[in-house]
């Protein structure tokens, strides 16, 4: 089975609430924005298409929230290195505290302790976006080996399995990168870069640990967004039925919107917590491999970018 305490992850995010309260006011914000720009949007349009019929008042409404929806997901695209670093990675150094049985400070809050530990390691927001996209260059490249191992072996019927296994994949990667993120703040090394590709080959050398914890975290995970989907259709209906032209599909569209919110704010820090657990507990008392180290200095373009810039940073 696993290898992560689903009691010591629900505990941890107790123990952050600061942080979940924090996620749950930025996502729902975002989703709040797409609601409301896109049926804005819509609403122009709406009148717009006054001046024709019917047909042409419901294509100019729906073109309308489209705008309006790619609008918004525009500014958020743009915010993506701030949400990172002060959402995303000021909880990951949070967690890793907590795991590692160190108290917090009593004089600062949990935020701006986050905050703090993540300004010390990553003196900019650009240096950590940049090690977060290398990271997850360099799992995918990991994935695909682990994808092209299987697909050689002459097994019956393992071709479906290994579309089921790229599947999986793809989604624990997600959930992976800020774990590594997690290593590289736990390390408390000044070169961040360097700390990346120490927490690369740790995870290379046991990938097959992470992914059969990352496969039923996947599992776990999307099983729970799933039901928030379907929890969400009823509101989320009610709520676009006050979009002018009346939106066939808002209501999907919306529901999926508010759950990839409540996954984004509560669900997914309880899976890094999950894989946390694992690659911690994993690579206790291991040192990186050197033949790892060149495979990965082989294969992945990614991979030589962190060793560069690790070897140039002061």
């Amino acid at each position: 089975m696993w290898n992560f305490s689903i009691a010591r992850s629900l505990g941890l995010m107790v123990q952050t609430a600061p942080f979940i309260m924090l996620r749950i006011a930025v996502y729902f914000g975002m989703a709040i924005a797409y609601v409301l720009v896109t049926g804005t949007g819509a609403g122009i349009g709406w009148g717009i298409g006054g001046l024709g019929d019917e047909s042409f008042r419901a294509g100019s409404a729906f073109i309308g929230g489209l705008a309006g929806f790619c609008l918004t997901a525009g500014v958020l695209y743009l915010m993506r290195e701030y949400i990172l670093y002060v959402v995303k990675a000021a909880h990951i150094a949070v967690l890793v505290e907590l795991l590692d049985g160190r108290p917090l400070p009593d004089n600062k809050g949990q935020i701006d302790y986050g905050k703090e530990v993540v300004t010390s390691r990553f003196a900019e927001t650009s240096t950590l976006f940049v090690v977060d996209q290398l990271i997850k260059g360099v799992l995918t490249t990991i994935t695909g080996l682990v994808q092209g191992i299987a697909s050689f072996l002459p097994i019956p019927g393992l071709q479906q399995l290994v579309s089921l296994l790229r599947a999986f994949l793809r989604i624990a990667v997600g959930f992976i990168d800020e774990v590594l993120l997690g290593y590289t703040i736990r390390t408390r090394s000044s070169n961040p870069w360097q700390a990346a590709q120490t927490a690369l080959v740790l995870y290379g050398q046991n990938t097959g640990t992470m992914l059969r914890n990352a496969a039923f975290l996947t599992i776990i995970v999307y099983a729970l967004t799933i039901a928030v989907f379907i929890l969400m259709l009823a509101p989320a209906a009610a709520l676009v039925y006050w979009i002018p032209g009346g939106w066939s599909s808002g209501g999907l569209v919306a529901a999926l919107i508010f759950a990839w919110a409540i996954k984004a704010a509560l669900i997914e820090p309880f899976a890094i917590a999950c894989m946390m657990q694992v690659f911690f507990r994993t690579i206790e008392g291991q040192v990186p491999n050197p033949e790892w180290d060149a495979k990965l200095s082989q294969i992945s373009s990614k991979f030589r970018m962190l060793k560069q810039n690790a070897g140039g940073s002061t």
